[in-house]
């Protein structure tokens, strides 16, 4: 009798973990569907024709798509100039923050000097004070130098931060001391042990911080607002807010808009979102 409801037992257990599972993964599949479907509708809307994003029920798939409302952005709004700006300024904030915050990490890491662990300490508690503290200031300063309405005023302040500074040094700490000695041993000098050596070692963490500065520069909205007052050199952010205040009832328009600034971010997330998970996992190794 015991070894006949052994088999039994198992059989119950095997059902109910399937079950649960099934239960487990439809919840999934509904709560997925929740969180596209804004999504989803923001891109059939922005092909439907004037008034379609207004039908009750919502359109998720275009019957006559068009292409009507991209075709009134680039032509008539300035928005292609306004795409160039926010890819020139994410481009370049993202090369220049990975160059200086990578040197500065490489010798809060490898290199031991006087007050390294207390500048270190000074540098992180820069963390805690709001972004919109020292905006006022910089602008001050940029304006004494003139670079309002330029590139180089969205670009200098963000070529560092210290949340990048920190990332980097924390993955740094785990490359061997010996490897870096053993190539100055070899004749390889400073510049060339971090080019050759720990830069390629780096790569994960480096594309995990590319990822944030460019997704964080191109997503920014006050910043280029305060900065720029010439509408050539608004980034999408702006150009986007100003056109849902001038065209408040063209629903596709908008949404035609929201689609050219969030989907380019998006594709690149998918398609680098297995180097920023391994990158984010390792830089929270070490404390």
């Amino acid at each position: 009798m015991i070894a006949s409801s052994q088999p039994k037992a198992l059989s119950r257990g095997r059902t109910r973990r399937f079950v649960a599972g099934l239960l487990f993964n439809a919840f999934l599949l509904v709560v997925l569907c929740l969180v596209m479907a804004p999504f989803v509708w923001m891109i059939s809307a922005s092909f439907l024709p004037d008034g379609g994003a207004t039908k009750i029920p919502p359109v998720f798939i275009p019957l006559h798509p068009t292409l009507d409302q991209y075709h009134r952005l680039f032509a008539g709004m300035n928005f292609g100039r306004s795409f160039l700006n926010s890819f020139i300024v994410a481009s370049a904030v993202t090369v220049s923050s990975l160059l200086v915050n990578s040197l500065a990490a490489f010798a809060f890491a490898k290199y031991r000097f006087t007050g390294r662990k207390r500048l270190f300490g000074w540098l992180l508690s820069l963390m805690v004070i709001p972004g919109q503290v020292t905006m006022f200031p910089v602008f001050l300063l940029l304006n004494r130098l003139h670079l309002i309405n330029n590139y180089w005023g969205l670009i200098i302040p963000g070529m560092a931060s210290v949340f990048g500074i920190f990332l980097f040094r924390q993955f740094m700490e785990d490359i061997p001391d010996e490897l870096i000695e053993a190539a100055r041993l070899d004749g390889c000098g400073d510049f060339g042990i971090f080019a050759r050596i720990v830069l390629p070692l780096c790569t994960p963490i480096l594309v995990t911080i590319a990822l944030f500065t460019f997704l964080g520069t191109w997503n920014d909205f006050m910043w280029p607002l305060i900065l720029m007052s010439n509408n050539d050199m608004y980034t999408l952010p702006v150009t986007l807010a100003n056109l849902i205040g001038e065209h408040q009832a063209d629903t596709e328009l908008m949404m035609a808009g929201a689609v050219l600034t969030t989907l380019p971010v998006m594709v690149l997330f998918l398609f680098l979102q297995k180097y920023y998970i391994r990158g984010i996992m390792a830089g929270g190794v070490k404390g």
